[in-house]
């Protein structure tokens, strides 16, 4: 796939999805495609039929661009999965703190 193709289906844009590659015109970043493919194991197919407005070229547009990108795009998941984890400890302070005021 040549990166014109690959640009045609593919933008990053400041201010959106905090300027991480996603799918042109949608919310649907990179890093997405990337988890419900290789972590949760979703087929091409199976990821269009939960996400209707993508096509299957979106799809295979994502998967190349992580694969021409894969420290980056590596990089991103582990910020997010990292900011994540933070956010539950802190909850679970936050939770653990008011419970034992009643």
């Amino acid at each position: 796939m040549s990166s014109s193709i690959i640009s045609q289906h593919i933008e990053i844009t400041e201010g959106i999805c905090d300027g991480k590659p996603r799918i042109a015109g949608h919310r649907i970043k990179v890093q997405d495609i990337v988890i419900w493919h290789e972590r949760m194991g979703m087929s091409p197919d199976e990821i269009i039929y939960h996400h209707p407005t993508i096509t299957l070229a979106d799809v295979y547009a994502a998967l190349a661009y992580y694969h021409d990108h894969r420290a980056e795009i590596r990089q991103q998941i582990r910020r997010g999965r990292s900011f994540c984890q933070k956010i539950t400890r802190q909850q679970t302070i936050f939770n653990s703190k008011n419970y034992q005021r009643y």
